[in-house]
């Protein structure tokens, strides 16, 4: 392997020299800028091995260094020679400091404009200021050295009929024409995959874990759409489904519309469209608004019908997870301790059984023991996958995008005696997890303003968790959907009525053990007896939390009240769909509990 990497090191080598670069920008990232790269678009990949979600690599005529976060620093190093790459970390010595450290004043750095977002080619334009010429290429060298390149997954077109997605594409389209004109705009480029699909009602499977059609689209003032896909896919009644307002045309004539703008005033959002666009612009002659995605905000407030199919698929996710974890339990019970690719292949197994499951949400995350501690471990990246060990917990966070919607769920759950430090963190974390749940904020409220909530008992006790507490999840769409979250970061995007976010505290003590629990929430209103009413958050997630872990004396009586309710409705809403054993097994995790002392 390592020679193989050598040759392609070698051989873009080999293009810096021809070309008359000294180094060159390898992102993770593709042309869609999406969370999930697609095989063929793994560029970073075929350049260095490496097989995280997130980093970056240069390469210069002389040495090479690849730049990742904390989740990936062990992974790098098992992954990525050392002989050919630096290992360097992400957040705190980025890609443009090492260029400016390792290359002298006047040096030329190639970039593919389409892998990196308006804004970071923005932001590295003054970084680098007079002092470098950052140069975007129209070729990508790796393109043309790899010749084995995997051919692009060609999946079907999905047409969702408005009964299912609640909003007709003809009356999407106007609701973000109105966007467009408020903006004094007369077009707006929509790049999110997801934002697409969501505008046009058509599902696709054409990137692994996200339900999209790799595709561009453009939408006018008029609600007329340009949408950028291959003819030969669209099935006959798009059309028909979408309005005659929607015009179809090949990918290649992108550059074509794009300069047919010439004096409009175009939306753009610099924060995830790609500066390809951006530039193209520039040279048509046409105005940029920065704006954000004007289907963002839409998406994120799901309607009655979405509202009702998460709630659906969230029952059937919670009966697939009930006989998994009672399978778990038995096999545990009989002296059978699998290792982590038997138990993700198993819940997924379970999720299968449901006809109307299109594929996993995300890459499932099965971490026994130690490997937990690392919040996103993948067994896959590892040597061997870990093994069960009695007297330990087992983390499992995984989901499924149904046509009705999408799930997303982390339980912990003991594989035998937890001892009682694992009880203590587990117990601080669901107290976390309860503090979000039972919120009540008015309007206007940002998800950074709830953060507290889920760490304050955590803190109380000196400890924290490094990752957000909530993402946006989408109805058969993105499972990490924006612009809302919950985290400590400042976003001001206020938390709005059908806005659906995860709930997801955690612990984690390196080599020993990581703890997460994580529901799906919905905001809804909720009257009160005051001058305005509030909003709050619905459970989604139907699947017990495992008792075993909870020290119940270190819950308050609201704090168990919400266990118990939360449990009973776990039982109402699911029992029916499961029998046998797994009914006496999800009745056990339901029980009510109480305190000890009465």
């Amino acid at each position: 392997m390592q020679n193989m990497i050598s040759e392609r090191v070698d051989a873009i080598r080999g293009w810096l020299i021809a070309n008359d670069f000294d180094a060159i920008i390898v992102p993770h990232e593709d042309e869609y800028l999406g969370e999930y790269v697609p095989a063929h678009n793994e560029r970073l990949h075929w350049l260095t091995g490496f097989t995280g979600s997130a980093g970056a690599a240069v390469i210069t005529k002389e040495k090479s260094a690849i730049f990742v976060d904390g989740r990936y620093t062990v992974q790098v190093r098992k992954q990525v020679p050392a002989e050919l790459f630096e290992y360097r970390h992400l957040i705190d010595e980025p890609a443009l400091n090492w260029i400016t450290d390792s290359l002298p004043h006047g040096s030329r750095i190639a970039f593919d404009p389409r892998m990196h977002t308006a804004a970071w080619m923005k932001s590295a334009q003054s970084q680098l200021g007079s002092n470098y010429s950052l140069s975007a290429i129209d070729e990508n060298p790796i393109e043309l050295a790899w010749k084995d390149r995997p051919q692009p997954v060609v999946s079907e077109m999905r047409l969702m009929p408005t009964d299912k997605v609640g909003q007709s594409c003809e009356s999407k389209r106007k609701e973000i024409a109105a966007v467009i004109k408020n903006n004094q705009a007369d077009a707006a480029v929509l790049t999110e995959l997801d934002s697409i699909c969501w505008l046009l009602n058509i599902r696709g499977l054409d990137v692994s874990r996200l339900p999209v059609l790799l595709s561009h689209a453009i939408i006018h003032r008029d609600a007329s759409v340009d949408f950028f896909l291959d003819p030969a896919r669209v099935v006959s009644e798009f059309i028909e489904h979408v309005g005659s307002d929607v015009r179809v045309h090949h990918p290649d004539n992108l550059k074509h519309c794009l300069d047919g703008l010439k004096g409009k005033h175009v939306c753009v959002d610099s924060a995830t469209s790609n500066a390809w666009f951006t530039l193209a612009l520039q040279n048509a002659d046409a105005t940029i608004i920065e704006a954000a995605d004007p289907c963002l905000l839409p998406k994120a407030q799901k309607n009655d019908v979405e509202i009702a199919g998460m709630k659906a698929c969230h029952i059937r996710d919670g009966a697939a997870m009930a006989k998994f974890l009672s399978w778990i339990d038995a096999e545990v019970a009989a002296g059978k301790l699998h290792n982590e690719a038997e138990l993700a292949d198993k819940v997924q197994s379970f999720r299968q059984q449901d006809p109307t499951l299109m594929d996993l949400s995300f890459d499932t995350i099965s971490a026994a023991g130690g490997n937990a501690a690392m919040c996103h471990y993948n067994h896959e990246n590892q040597p061997e996958p870990g093994q069960l060990e009695m007297n330990t917990l087992y983390l499992v966070d995984s989901g499924g995008q149904y046509l009705d919607g999408t799930t997303d769920i982390t339980r912990t759950i003991a594989i035998g005696q937890p001892t009682a430090e694992m009880i203590q963190q587990f117990t601080l974390v669901l107290k976390g997890h309860i503090g979000i749940a039972r919120a009540r904020f008015p309007k206007g409220t940002f998800g950074c303003h709830l953060d507290v909530l889920a760490r304050q008992h955590l803190w109380a006790n000196g400890y924290d968790y490094d990752h957000g507490t909530g993402h946006g999840v989408g109805h058969f769409l993105s499972v990490h959907e924006g612009p809302q979250s919950i985290s400590k970061k400042m976003i001001p995007v206020a938390l709005l009525k059908g806005m659906v976010l995860s709930n997801e505290p955690g612990y984690y003590r390196a080599e020993e053990f990581g703890i997460r629990i994580e529901n799906l929430e919905l905001v809804q209103e909720v009257e009160t007896q005051g001058d305005f009413s509030v909003l709050a958050f619905e459970s989604l997630t139907r699947c017990p939390i495992d008792k075993r872990n909870i020290n119940v004396d270190m819950l308050t009586r609201p704090e168990l009240a919400w266990l118990n309710q939360y449990h009973q409705t776990v039982w109402d809403e699911v029992s029916p769909l499961v029998e046998g054993d797994v009914k006496q097994w999800l009745k056990q995790a339901t029980a009510p509990l109480s305190h000890n002392n009465g």
